[in-house]
C-alpha cells in the first residue's frame, strides 16, 4: 500500500498563488503521478499528470496557469497554482500508479485531499 499526503492549501485571492506539496511514501521511480479535484456533489476531475517519463500533460482549464512537478529525493509531487481563480475552490487529490505511461485514467493510490478556496 502507497501511501499519499497532500499539504499547501488554504486559501488564496484571485490571481494570487498557492503551492500544493504530495509527499509519496515510495520512490517516484517508474510511476504515473497526477493531482486532481473535486467539487462538492461532482466526480473528480483530472488537472495535471506527470509520468515516469516526467513528460506532462494538463487540463485546458489550467494550462499557462499551473505547473505540476516532482523532486525524487524528497519523494514529493508539486502543484504549482498561478493566476487562480474563484472556480478553482475545489478539493485537490493527488495520485499515484505504477505505470510508466499516464494513459490509463486510473489510479490505485489517493491522498486524502487538500481544500484550496479562491476569494474574489
Amino acid at each position: 500500500q502507497v501511501q499519499l499526503a497532500e499539504s499547501g492549501g488554504g486559501s488564496a485571492e484571485a490571481g494570487g498563488s498557492l503551492k500544493l506539496s504530495c509527499v509519496v511514501y515510495v520512490a517516484l521511480d517508474g510511476y504515473c503521478l497526477g493531482w486532481f479535484r473535486q467539487f462538492p456533489g461532482q466526480e473528480r476531475e483530472g488537472v495535471a499528470t506527470i509520468d515516469a517519463t516526467t513528460r506532462t500533460t494538463y487540463a485546458d482549464f489550467v494550462k499557462g496557469r499551473f505547473t505540476i512537478s516532482q523532486d525524487k529525493a524528497k519523494n514529493t509531487l508539486y502543484l504549482q497554482m498561478n493566476s487562480l481563480k474563484p472556480e478553482d475552490t475545489a478539493m485537490y487529490y493527488c495520485a499515484a500508479e505504477y505505470l510508466t505511461y499516464c494513459t490509463s485514467g486510473s489510479y490505485k493510490y489517493w491522498g486524502q485531499g487538500t481544500q484550496v478556496t479562491v476569494s474574489s
